[in-house]
This record gives C-alpha cells, structure tokens and sequence, in this order.
C-alpha cells in the first residue's frame, strides 16, 4: 500500500512539474496594493492554496461544533446510564 502512495504521490508530481513548464508564462498580477508580474503556474497554485486555506477555515468551525455536541452527547450518556443501572439495582416493591 505504501509503494502505491508513493506512485500516486510522484505522478501528481509529474503532472504539476508538466502543468508548470507547459504555463511558464509570465502575466501581471494586479492586486489592491499594486502590481506584480509573476509566472502563471505559480499564480494558479497559489490561487489553488488559498482556495483550499480558506475551504479549510471555513469547514473547521462545524467540526470543532460537532466535536463539542459529541462530548456533550457523551457525558449525558454516562449521567443517563448511571442513572439507570441505579434504578436496575433498586428493589422492587410489591404493594
């Protein structure tokens, strides 16, 4: 399993390095604060890594909500389930 992650890991390799010389191409990036000029490659990949910065950031606060709903959830099943082994453990009384 890891040789194929290894395979996997070096044609994605092969293909940016292809993606890279196949867009060297230098365009004018303008920006709010000025002008840069900087080769399109690298422009798309650093587009793509804020893109996948900003998804992260966003999707990160669900998960550390969800995260706390579970340790909620968690400590009122061990109150619930003690409460219960209680009750099981009280005689029954027959009037």
């Amino acid at each position: 399993m890891r040789i194929l992650s290894y395979i996997v890991l070096l044609i994605i390799m092969l293909v940016g390095l292809t993606f890279a010389s196949l867009n060297s191409n230098v365009v004018s990036f303008n920006y709010y604060l000025g002008t840069k000029e900087i080769a399109l490659s690298l422009l798309l990949v650093f587009s793509f890594g804020l893109g996948i910065g900003l998804g992260l950031l966003v999707a990160i606060f669900p998960w550390f909500k969800a995260k706390a709903e579970v340790f909620r959830m968690k400590s009122r099943l061990k109150v619930v389930e003690k409460e219960v082994e209680n009750l099981r453990s009280m005689p029954i009384k027959d009037e």
